[in-house]
């Protein structure tokens, strides 16, 4: 299941430290490294976009696998729903970053 967010977060940092872009081709998983590059396939209408990981949240508790941008999301004619099943591809995993030093 998918979901997808817009609205209050637009021009707010992400999890990755990217200012987010509603309209930009763009997601929120829950493990995937930032980076990642992701086919989404909305089951219902067979619409897929791909999207880039740069956020997280707490989507598993909810049955979610991916939050969309709205951009991303309206691609796949769900955002009237708010709510698609999905199937997602892997495309490319993006580099876990190393930690910051305390200096």
């Amino acid at each position: 299941m998918a979901s997808w967010y817009g609205g209050v977060f637009n021009g707010r940092k992400t999890a990755s430290g990217e200012v987010f872009d509603m309209n930009a081709m763009t997601a929120c998983h829950p493990t995937l490294p930032f980076g990642s590059v992701v086919r989404v396939v909305n089951l219902s209408n067979h619409r897929s976009v791909i999207v880039r990981i740069t956020d997280r949240g707490d989507l598993l508790e909810e049955r979610r696998v991916i939050d969309l941008s709205y951009g991303a999301a309206e691609k796949l004619g769900m955002t009237w729903a708010g709510l698609a099943k999905v199937d997602l591809e892997v495309l490319s995993l993006g580099r876990p970053r190393a930690p910051r030093s305390g200096k």
